[in-house]
């Protein structure tokens, strides 16, 4: 049986806040792995969101879905913070074999956890230090890149898709940093007790930011996920 797997990354961003996930994947089995870009996104300096819709974003992953389902028996999808919200979108209206989801955005922006590492940006910007705070580092190109109209159809994402969590049965396993700043941690464990699979895992990192493929301990859970998928 041929298995495919479909990477989708999150707003604002692009395949390279999966890639390590899907690397590591590839490196242990033949599965055909599919990373779609969505329209106006991709790496940071060359973001053109401005006119881009909800339904653009959400209509490309079932394009992309649907190819990949013609050339494979069964889909798994992985899905990243904006990703992870349309990854349940699809496994709601098509057949999904398993969902990972990874920080998915179904709540946004901790509010305890964002003035903790804008206290910490401050604090290099006074170090002189500023260029090595990684979370600088990977949004201050989106603060001038990322209109507000693409952010309000991120939220329509999220509001089209939040009535219908409950209806998710396939197995399931979600994975959330503890101190990400952008989706409340407290998101994972109301996933969970919406989603009404009878085969559900969850792993919260204790040291994980937003970008949780690239957690001190991803190694950890790239493990445990892997082995989810293969049972």
């Amino acid at each position: 049986m041929k298995i495919g797997v479909l990477f989708l990354h999150g707003f604002s961003g692009g395949p390279y806040e999966v890639q390590p996930f899907a690397h590591y994947i590839e490196q242990r089995i033949d599965w055909v792995v599919s990373i779609p870009t969505f329209s106006g996104h991709g790496d940071a300096e060359n973001l053109a969101m401005k006119g881009y819709k909800a339904e653009h974003w959400m209509m490309e992953a079932e394009i992309a879905y649907r190819q990949l389902k013609k050339q494979v028996d069964e889909v798994i999808v992985v899905g990243f913070s904006m990703g992870g919200v349309i990854a349940m979108y699809l496994s709601i209206r098509y057949p999904v074999k398993k969902l990972v989801l990874l920080s998915a955005a179904a709540k946004y922006v901790s509010p305890t956890q964002l003035v903790k590492d804008i206290r910490a940006i401050a604090q290099d910007m006074v170090h002189n230090k500023l260029e090595e705070n990684e979370l600088f580092a990977r949004y201050k190109f989106k603060f001038k890149n990322v209109p507000l109209s693409a952010t309000i159809e991120f939220m329509k994402v999220v509001k089209k898709t939040e009535p219908y969590i409950k209806n998710i049965h396939c197995p399931t396993f979600i994975v959330q940093g503890e101190l990400d700043g952008i989706v409340p941690s407290a998101t994972a464990h109301i996933l969970f007790q919406q989603i009404q699979s009878q085969q559900k895992q969850m792993y919260i990192s204790d040291c994980g930011k937003h970008h949780i493929c690239y957690s001190d301990d991803c190694e950890q859970w790239f493990d445990q996920v892997y082995q989810f998928l293969m049972e």
